[in-house]
């Protein structure tokens, strides 16, 4: 969703983002096609012997640093360099190429053998690309400014009386009945930029949205902007990011098994941790 907001992009239009990415989705057979071939550096990729790896422009953390995808710093910049040593495509044979988020969902050739922009994984995407197995699931979490009363929180009992907002129809209002039950009536608010500008105006003490959105917005869209902290995952499917490949891709299953074995690994878990965890910029809500 997203979300990045989500959407951005993420954000900039939510609804690219979200829509859709806010209701849980299968994802795809993670197993290479019948006879394809996973040797290490020798995948039909676009050009022979590199891996060319797209993501919008421009990029934001904790995703991607500096909005430079080459450094390796951010999580899915970090997490495309994991994907592609599994393949066998070292860092100086990885290039990367920037494409605008749209252009990336829709059908048609790609100009890059995988992309990693917070695609959420949605039933109506498939029908235009392939998705690898989910490298990111996506938590919910409380953003509020330093000015409201409810910016020191550290719980989850401690926004009870918090006046809280969230898109319409979205997971996000969904966790806070599910999973904070204020004692108000939470508001609705057709666009997260509806909400955002709620929070900035003082008609609610904070908004409830994706991770992704929240890290986006705190970080370029709100003065004072803070993430509270992350609520509890609910239960069932939840939102996930995969990696974005042409429809019907030689190289879906092996990006896919590369998520996989990273998973396996703890490595998906580490990376999470060091760009999206660190310095409690996100602490959990209990």
């Amino acid at each position: 969703m997203p979300s990045p907001l989500p959407a951005r992009r993420l954000l900039v239009a939510v609804a690219l983002v979200l829509a859709a990415g806010c209701a849980p989705a299968d994802t795809n057979d993670t197993a290479p096609a019948a006879g394809a071939s996973c040797a290490p550096g020798a995948l039909p990729t676009r050009t022979a012997g590199t891996l060319t790896v797209g993501t919008d422009e421009p990029v934001y953390p904790p995703w991607y640093i500096d909005d430079d995808p080459t450094s390796g710093r951010g999580f899915e910049s970090a997490v495309a360099y994991a994907i592609a040593d599994q393949l066998g495509y070292p860092r100086d044979k990885v290039t990367w190429i920037r494409v605008p988020f749209n252009a990336a969902v829709q059908p048609g050739p790609k100009t890059f053998d995988l992309n990693l922009t917070e695609f959420s994984i949605t039933d109506e995407r498939r029908q235009a690309v392939d998705f690898s197995a989910p490298y990111y699931d996506v938590k919910q979490a409380v953003v509020t400014v330093t000015s409201s009363r409810f910016a020191g929180a550290t719980s989850i009992d401690g926004l009870k009386n918090a006046r809280l907002g969230a898109q319409v129809g979205t997971t996000s209002y969904d966790a806070i009945a599910s999973e904070i039950a204020p004692t108000t009536q939470p508001a609705v608010f057709n666009t997260n930029d509806d909400a955002k500008l709620a929070l900035t105006n003082g008609q609610v003490d904070a908004i409830v949205v994706d991770l992704p959105t929240a890290f986006y917005m705190t970080s370029a869209e709100l003065t004072d902007g803070k993430i509270i902290g992350q609520l509890p995952a609910a239960p069932g499917t939840p939102e996930q990011f995969g990696a974005i490949l042409d429809k019907g891709s030689p190289l879906t299953g092996c990006v896919s098994d590369a998520v996989e074995r990273l998973r396996t690994a703890g490595t998906l878990d580490q990376l999470e941790q060091q760009w999206l965890a660190s310095a409690g910029s996100a602490p959990e809500l209990r």
